[in-house]
């Protein structure tokens, strides 16, 4: 779907990452898997642990209200917020009340939580930009957050981490223009959680072929044709980072270089952060891109699905961004490690 002509796309943006990590080798240690080679294998030197009282619900509210600082405007104008994750504290209320009472947005307002594993994000994303694509709303908000979980002992356990990132979408003084978007949906089984079980199943040898590797190029190509665009013309390509290696591979399959994907320091200083991940992705390329630019974003959720946009950078992001604090890279760099039994206490309490 090309959404050019209607002009809709990003005006602020917001990102929340927990100051704690645990290092890889922390992980192995804890399941005597010393030197085993899987840190390096995956890409994630060390990951993002919520503190105790951090979930879902303050890291979304976090990355909100940064964006709502940078935007700077009445946030009555907000007529949607739609929060995508696969750890909402309830199972039964939705977070995006307690988010939207925490930040004093108004009463009306169009609302759900979205769940679609880690592309959860990025179709919050696309459900808002629809809103306001079709004059519904003036400006919407739109956030993935995850406090990732993982089973002790399983190899998710050293990429599932935490973080958010929330986007206010509007018409004016548009950061980066969303150009056009694509999704495709499969039912393929690589990843579930069944009510009652606290921790998610994988099958692992669905993981590549036929679940990310499948979606995340159907989904690109889809959105390439659709805009009739060449990889080489491209500025920035985000994929989703279940770890650092995935994304590298599908970008050399689609025909994209190393010099157009995201910096990788995301996934590797943070890890997997399900819903935020491309989301997270996208803020850390919109903090340095020039004007002008533009950026391919896929995401990838199991079950399964893609979503992909493509964005255009303005003038707009370059000057807003001088006056801006506490960007993803500054947020990643004042992280503190803690031991594995901190790690356990902590991530048991946001199950």
């Amino acid at each position: 779907m090309i959404l050019d002509k209607t002009k809709v796309g990003i005006i602020a943006y917001g990102t929340s990452i927990p100051q704690l990590v645990i290092q890889s080798e922390e992980i192995e240690q804890a399941q005597n898997k010393q030197n085993s080679g899987i840190p390096q294998s995956l890409g994630v030197l060390q990951k993002t642990v919520p503190d105790i009282d951090e979930d879902t619900i303050t890291l979304s509210t976090t990355a909100a209200f940064q964006a709502l600082q940078r935007w700077n405007q009445d946030s009555s104008q907000i007529g949607a917020l739609f929060i995508g994750s696969e750890s909402h504290p309830y199972a039964v209320k939705p977070s995006g009340t307690v988010v939207k009472q925490a930040l004093g947005l108004s009463d009306k307002l169009a609302m759900a939580d979205l769940q679609f594993a880690c592309k959860a994000g990025t179709q919050s994303l696309q459900i808002v930009a629809s809103y306001v694509a079709s004059g519904m709303i003036p400006v919407g908000l739109a956030i993935g957050a995850d406090t990732a979980q993982s089973k002790p002992g399983d190899v998710l356990e050293f990429t599932a981490g935490a973080g958010a990132a929330a986007f206010v979408l509007g018409k004016q003084r548009l950061l980066a223009r969303l150009i056009a978007t694509a999704s495709i949906a499969t039912d393929t089984p690589d990843f579930w959680r069944r009510p009652g079980q606290p921790f998610p199943e994988h099958a692992g040898r669905f993981s590549g072929q036929p679940a990310y590797y499948a979606h995340v190029s159907q989904a690109t190509k889809m959105l390439l044709r659709e805009v009739k665009l060449e990889p080489a013309e491209i500025d920035w390509c985000v994929f989703h980072t279940p770890n650092a290696k995935f994304p590298k591979i599908v970008a050399s399959k689609l025909g994209f270089t190393s010099d157009q994907l995201a910096p990788s320091l995301v996934v590797k200083k943070i890890g997997n952060t399900y819903a935020a991940a491309s989301l997270l992705g996208l803020a850390a390329v919109l903090d340095q891109a020039k004007a002008g630019q533009k950026i391919l974003v896929t995401s990838y959720g199991s079950g399964s699905g893609s979503d992909s946009f493509l964005f255009e950078t303005t003038k707009e992001l370059v000057s807003q961004r001088k006056k801006w604090k506490n960007l993803v890279q500054d947020q990643i760099s004042i992280v503190n490690s803690v031991s594995y039994s901190t790690y356990s206490n902590n991530t048991k309490s946001t199950h």
